[in-house]
């Protein structure tokens, strides 16, 4: 595993670890499919979250949820509805879309990103 790699999979524990302290089950983590990846997948009542972890190990090159463009938005709904209609979970939830920006050691979870 590389660097980068690393650094990425430690933000999602992070993002993961987050979401549990404020009372979220996790559903999914890195849920894979031939057209991409989500990176994390929870649920509190009646709300399912799926949240795009950005990890960066300084802000040279920015935030990190402005890596989270227009297209990415797309793609990343398309593999939710994808996700949903194979857990038979279509008709049953709220869906939202976060993001969890880690830069250091700081965490900023952006709810209802987009």
């Amino acid at each position: 595993m590389s660097n980068k790699q690393a650094l990425g999979r430690w933000g999602e524990e992070r993002a993961v670890r987050w979401y549990k302290r404020h009372g979220y089950r996790l559903l999914d983590i890195n849920w894979r499919c031939r057209h991409g990846e989500l990176d994390v997948i929870v649920q509190r009542g009646a709300v399912v979250v799926v949240c795009e972890v950005k990890t960066r190990s300084s802000l040279s090159f920015g935030y990190p949820a402005e890596a989270v463009g227009l297209d990415k938005q797309r793609r990343i709904r398309r593999l939710a509805a994808q996700w949903l209609a194979e857990q038979e979970r279509s008709g049953s939830v709220q869906l939202r879309f976060d993001v969890a920006e880690v830069v250091g050691r700081d965490l900023r979870v952006i709810e209802s990103a987009f």
